[in-house]
């Protein structure tokens, strides 16, 4: 699960990491008096939306717009926030169609020395949570990952005894952070990795983390996401959660159960098991088509679960082709021809229909399908399957 900026930094704040004082605006009036409130001279007006590269992504409707930039006062702040709220977003993480800014975040500003980036995350090659230091902020970790990798330093630690001052002092003697910055370092990325740990996050970042004039660390920009399977855990952090912000395909899919993440090809994949939904949208690549979704309806799918599937499936325009793909283990065969059967009555088949069954009672499976008259183009494998279901396209 994601969050906005303005709630990473509220939740840092609780834990006593520095962060720069700020309000949320909802309006241009808002904006305004937010930036009354912190008292100029500069403050920063920062769209929010879950997606990275804000400060170089433009909005659709007002090309020159920036989704962060520096205001002067109240009336610069409430035109900022005008050419924002409302619309369109585009950053490298967006696509092309964007993301709608609903709320802006306007923070007071800071006098900067350095900038650092920083992050912790499940490093799960090592089983260990890992926190990750750069000189390198405000960039594009990417970038700096794929460029010049040995900018990123590593630290991994237990997380029942937390990140120690000795790895600390080691990520500083590098980073050349001395006198009071050294010293505020100690406890700011301490504090960083407990909060991941506590809060089951799956990232917790900071890009840029800056080092002010006075030697204080202040996380400059959060982002934060959860595990959801920790969530459970947390049930006063589901209430951070906006779904304006997700895909309402996907938001209906994990209400009923089902793993669904829309796509932008053309070929839909209904498939039982990650594993195999992944190799399914593999080898749709490998023979030419594009894959319009990852969809696991899992190994206990039962009818209700497929006929949804199909529903969310078909809501897509840009699917012109299914492709079911079922490894009858869990879920036999014949319960997934059964709910193909009741689901073509309730939905309705409107485009071709390619469907592979192997595994537990797949004889008995593909003889109920072939007696029921759906128009089912049968496959033997995956491979037969994947280049009728491209073919079907062309």
């Amino acid at each position: 699960m994601k969050i906005h900026e303005y709630q990473a930094k509220e939740l840092f704040r609780k834990a006593q990491v520095p962060v720069l004082e700020g309000y949320v605006a909802r309006t241009p009036e808002e904006a305004a008096a937010a930036y009354v409130k912190l008292g100029g001279p500069i403050a920063v007006v920062k769209a929010q939306v879950h997606a990275g590269g804000r400060g170089k992504g433009t909005v659709v409707q007002v090309p020159t717009q920036r989704g962060v930039q520096l205001v002067k006062s109240a009336e610069e702040a409430a035109k900022v926030a005008k050419n924002l709220i409302g619309n369109d977003l585009v950053t490298i993480q967006t696509g092309e169609q964007g993301s709608r800014v609903n709320q802006v975040f306007v923070e007071a500003g800071c006098k900067i020395a350095r900038e650092l980036y920083a992050a912790v995350v499940l490093d799960r090659a090592e089983k260990m949570p890992l926190l990750m230091v750069s000189s390198e902020g405000g960039v594009e970790i990417e970038t700096v990952a794929h460029e010049t990798p040995e900018k990123i330093l590593r630290e991994h630690f237990d997380p029942a005894h937390g990140l120690q001052s000795f790895q600390v002092r080691k990520l500083c003697k590098k980073l050349g952070i001395e006198g009071p910055a050294a010293k505020n370092a100690d406890g700011f990325f301490k504090k960083l990795c407990k909060i991941f740990v506590d809060l089951d996050c799956a990232m917790a970042e900071i890009n840029p983390l800056v080092i002010t004039e006075a030697g204080e660390m202040v996380a400059l920009d959060a982002k934060v996401t959860f595990d959801d399977n920790a969530m459970f855990r947390h049930p006063d952090l589901k209430a951070l959660r906006d779904l304006a912000e997700e895909e309402p395909a996907e938001v209906r899919a994990s209400n009923t159960g089902l793993s669904y993440v829309k796509l932008d090809g053309n070929i839909a994949c209904l498939v039982n098991g990650a594993g195999l939904a992944m190799a399914t949208m593999d080898i749709i690549k490998y023979h030419g088509g594009a894959p319009a979704n990852f969809l696991d309806v899992g190994g206990g799918a039962n009818t209700q679960q497929v006929t949804e599937a199909f529903r969310i499936i078909l809501s897509d325009p840009n699917v012109k082709a299914i492709l079911v793909n079922i490894f009858g283990g869990i879920a036999r065969c014949t319960t997934i021809a059964t709910a193909l059967i009741e689901a073509s009555k309730e939905v309705g088949f409107t485009v071709p229909l390619v469907v592979r069954l192997e595994g537990t009672e797949v004889e008995e499976g593909k003889r109920m399908l072939k007696e029921s008259g759906l128009a089912v183009i049968a496959a033997d494998n995956l491979t037969d399957a994947a280049m009728k279901v491209v073919a079907s396209v062309k």
